[in-house]
């Protein structure tokens, strides 16, 4: 009885150390995030010129949006020693999120094909 008492106690100890250890930092998955959004919102843009969705001239203002929320978000690191505040986390996700949307309606228009 003691043994399986034991066991269930060294079971449940391990188990929420391994938790405790799996949870990462709020402001380190933030900051993936908004590098992410514009990472693979690059790709989108290159993949619509590549198949001639979008052609040269939607590509160019597409890319300059990008580069523009780029620039404010080095910005706003380097006011805030290499960090994001909450609101520059949503200022620059609301700008991504117009981004987004105009990529996608540059992809998805029919007088582009």
């Amino acid at each position: 009885m003691k043994v399986s008492l034991l066991g269930v106690g060294l079971l449940a100890l391990t188990s929420t150390i391994g938790f405790a250890q799996a949870t990462p930092a709020p402001m380190q998955r933030h900051a993936a995030t908004i590098s992410q959004r514009r990472e693979n919102q690059q790709a989108r843009i290159g993949k619509g010129i590549q198949t001639g969705r979008i052609n040269a001239r939607q590509g160019a203002r597409l890319e300059r949006r990008e580069a523009s929320i780029g620039r404010e978000a080095h910005m706003m690191r380097a006011a805030n020693h290499g960090r994001f505040n909450r609101g520059d986390r949503n200022r620059l996700n609301h700008r991504l999120n117009r981004s987004s949307r105009a990529i996608h309606r540059a992809n998805h228009r029919r007088f582009n094909r």
